[in-house]
């Protein structure tokens, strides 16, 4: 008999015997599995905590307790035992479950999270909250208080706001609980001196924890009184296993740990004891990431969020430790990631002076290809954007060219270093963006669609959008030389588009200058004779230029259209602009960003400080409101910047011209999906 599907609450779990869990890790596992391979998904961070997730939900009642993720992507088990097994065929679409922690689907889920290191911080605050009402845990005063439990990853403990969440932890004098999920892996291998220590601690024989051995040592510990006095009012399962000496000591954290966070009976334990423990503590969980299946244990980077994939040589999909297996993940096309690492590869040949880093995304943002190539000038710094762009400004300071490869939504973690440490100081660093704009299946927390408007500020910036690979080499070459200050480049989570790179050369950036793709109806251009005056011009940002390239096909023979390649959100091309307003043609901006503060915005504000009227300009982009998951295409559709919502936007600005009724062009038109 299947048990997963009689569990639609943890306090169903709770009915279940001790052995009968092991039967519930396989049936969760198998689910995930089974899914993933359909839809894609994180599959890799899922697997390796579902014996952890039953544990949690087994000792503590979540539906009173609190529960956080840190970045939420190891969140499906825990779905699945809160209720949501219906809601995984439809997983990370808007019919069915968020790949993160939501709380629009569940109260179990507190905050929607998908960056690292804020679980602890907001932890502390949900702690010191529910001691403030009166509502927090304490053994001898609450003893049915409220208790608060945060899990984080080894890789994402190293980030800056998880130390501070730690430092503030350490201050609290209350039950409270941070679950290290150790597998030894971020999405890839973690970087730095933390990541080395828990390294060492996974094969140091003094962490066996031996009970006689864990008392002679204590006695030994500087500043250890506080880890004595735990020892003697822990229970004896937390004795065996208390981390003697262990750095979070130094936060005013008690640890405990490692323990084998696949182990039921022994996790079981120890929650079961560390639950009542008044102060706050640390335990240290030793999971593999992709548990159960071979192939992802193998190489849990690959399989950290794969596409869609099959395996080969394997029918019966239960067998899940099958080793003869062949896995094959289904591709789209050449990525705008892969574009990019065969890129800064060539540049860096070219250039000696170029350096490339990137926060824990080698893969994600083609690094790994520099990084394998010209490891003295690539580096990872861990899931640490801020610090990395402080390098890599010191490392302009010396004279060095930095180009710093980042998702666009880990962006605004480090926009005060874009600010202080470059901008401020008049420094030549440059931002590859990847995951600009709408991400698909990763939803809200991961759209990258707010890089232009916060660059925008900073003064000399050159903030560029390519459309394709060949736009995406030279935006790379101009950022290369330009040394006034910081520049970007942004490009999707997609496929890169052949239909502009075989119809001849790319031609240069040339800063604040953008690219006609329709030379025939170019305002002006040599030979129209007047003949090619647009009746809509469409200035497109990024990729959206090839979107608005077929939307003008579409609509060519109702509506004259040129359409331009924008290239820069800032400086916008102010001479196109002018030429345009001037010429009473209407105007149409596309973007896979923000419409507040974005590239749109740039050029109405551009018209007003030259005094011409912006009246005729229709701005396309995200709304101020926002998007949750479904596919890529499914979002831009929704937000009309598909080509056909393109198509509909030239229409209706061409009837500015004739006086006819206008189009009315919606934005949004979901409840179910947009906020």
């Amino acid at each position: 008999m299947k048990l997963l599907p009689t569990i639609n609450s943890p306090a169903d779990l709770r009915k279940l015997s001790i052995d009968q869990l092991p039967q519930v890790a396989s049936e969760i596992r198998e689910a995930i599995f089974a899914q993933v391979s359909k839809t894609g998904g994180h599959l890799a961070p899922n697997l390796g905590v579902v014996e952890l997730s039953i544990a949690l939900h087994y000792v503590f009642d979540f539906g009173f307790d609190r529960l956080l993720f840190d970045v939420g992507h190891q969140c499906y088990p825990h779905k699945l035992l809160t209720g949501r097994l219906k809601m995984l065929d439809g997983l990370r679409t808007s019919a069915g479950m968020a790949g993160f922690p939501e709380p629009r689907e569940s109260s179990f889920d507190l905050f929607s999270v998908g960056h690292a290191g804020t679980g602890i911080s907001t932890a502390v605050g949900m702690a010191r909250g529910d001691s403030l009402n009166g509502d927090g845990f304490d053994p001898a005063k609450a003893p049915s208080g409220r208790r608060v439990v945060t899990i984080i990853g080894d890789a994402s403990i190293v980030n800056g706001v998880a130390m501070e969440g730690l430092n503030g932890a350490g201050t609290l004098k209350r039950q409270f609980m941070v679950i290290l999920n150790d597998n030894g892996m971020s999405i890839s291998k973690p970087q730095g001196a933390v990541a080395h220590y828990f390294d060492k601690l996974r094969i140091s024989n003094t962490y066996t924890g031996m009970k006689e051995a864990a008392k002679e040592l204590l006695a030994s510990v500087p500043g250890g009184s506080a880890m004595r006095e735990a020892y003697h009012v822990m229970g004896e399962g937390m004795k065996a296993v208390l981390n003697e000496g262990a750095w979070f000591e130094h936060f005013g954290l008690v640890t405990v740990g490692p323990v084998d966070g696949h182990n039921l009976p022994e996790l079981i334990k120890v929650l079961q004891e560390a639950k009542n423990f008044d102060r706050p503590m640390v335990l240290h969980v030793k999971t593999i990431k992709g548990k159960g299946l071979s192939f992802a244990e193998r190489d849990a980077s690959t399989f950290h969020s794969p596409a869609a994939f099959t395996v080969i040589g394997d029918p019966d999909s239960s067998r899940l430790e099958n080793e003869g297996c062949r896995v094959e993940i289904k591709k789209d096309g050449r990525s705008f990631t892969a574009a990019i690492g065969e890129i800064m590869v060539e540049a860096m040949a070219k250039d000696p002076k170029i350096v490339t880093a990137t926060a824990a995304m080698p893969d994600g943002t083609g690094i790994a290809k520099t990084l394998s190539k010209f490891p003295e000038r690539s580096f990872d710094t861990g899931i640490c954007e801020s610090h990395a762009l402080d390098m890599m400004a010191g490392m302009a300071k010396t004279g060095w060219k930095p180009f710093f490869a980042v998702y666009a939504t880990f962006l605004q973690r480090a926009f005060d270093q874009c600010f202080q440490e470059v901008s401020l100081q008049g420094l030549a660093v440059r931002l590859l963006l990847d995951r600009a704009g709408l991400v698909g299946g990763d939803g809200a927390v991961h759209h990258g669609f707010c890089d232009i408007a916060i660059l925008r500020v900073l003064p000399k910036a050159a903030i560029m959008g390519a459309m394709d690979e060949p736009s995406l080499r030279e935006a790379v070459e101009f950022m290369r030389t330009y040394e006034d200050g910081l520049s970007s480049v942004r490009y999707p989570r997609d496929s890169v588009s052949g239909l502009f790179a075989t119809k001849g050369e790319c031609p240069p950036f040339q800063l604040g200058k953008a690219r006609c793709l329709t030379p025939q109806f170019d305002l002006g251009a040599p030979g129209n004779n007047g003949a090619g005056v647009p009746e809509v011009a469409v200035l497109a940002f990024g990729t959206c230029a090839i979107d608005a390239a077929l939307a003008a096909e579409e609509v060519r023979s109702e509506v004259r259209t040129c359409v331009y390649d924008a290239r820069f959100a800032k400086p916008v091309d102010a001479d196109l602009i002018a030429r345009l307003i001037k010429a009473k043609v209407p105007i149409v901006t596309v973007e896979d960003h923000s419409v507040v503060a974005g590239f749109g915005a740039a050029v109405v504000e551009a018209a007003a400080e030259m005094h011409l009227d912006a009246s005729r300009v229709i701005k396309l982009g995200l709304p101020d409101a926002w998007v949750y998951q479904d596919s890529r295409a499914k979002q831009q559709a929704l937000v009309g910047i598909d080509v056909a919502g393109i198509a509909k936007a030239i229409r209706q600005a061409a009837a500015m011209n004739t006086g006819t009724p206008s189009v009315q062009v919606k934005v949004a038109s979901s409840a179910r999906t947009m906020g």
